[in-house]
């Protein structure tokens, strides 16, 4: 009851989300590092097979992987549009998945309550 597949996946989606949110903002910070290579995590995939297998969603690790962007002179591949692009849109995934945990925990507590 305490522990289902959903609870468990969001659990590993904001995970993923907050590690995905530090790559953006690392990449950010190194966008004129000579020879910084972008990072991207990966965890999504994984999720999605691991639940549909119907094996348990927190064995699930993200995955930080170099960007295999074309890179500009000074070796470094960081993209500020697609970093900003990718920064709205897993900050709106991670709200999402807090919110949905959030409910989640909301219906436990009320059971608790006897609400």
């Amino acid at each position: 009851m305490f522990d289902d597949v959903a609870k468990s996946s969001l659990r590993v989606a904001v995970a993923g989300l907050a590690a995905r949110q530090n790559a953006i903002s690392n990449n950010i910070a190194n966008i004129e590092t000579p020879g910084y290579q972008a990072r991207k995590v990966k965890f999504e995939e994984a999720l999605s097979s691991a639940v549909a297998q119907g094996q348990s969603p927190s064995t699930v690790t993200p995955s930080v992987l170099k960007s295999l962007e074309p890179t500009r002179l000074n070796g470094n591949n960081v993209n500020l549009d697609e970093e900003t692009l990718a920064h709205i849109d897993t900050t709106m995934r991670y709200q999402l998945a807090i919110r949905a945990l959030d409910g989640k925990y909301s219906s436990i507590r009320d059971a608790i309550k006897g609400a």
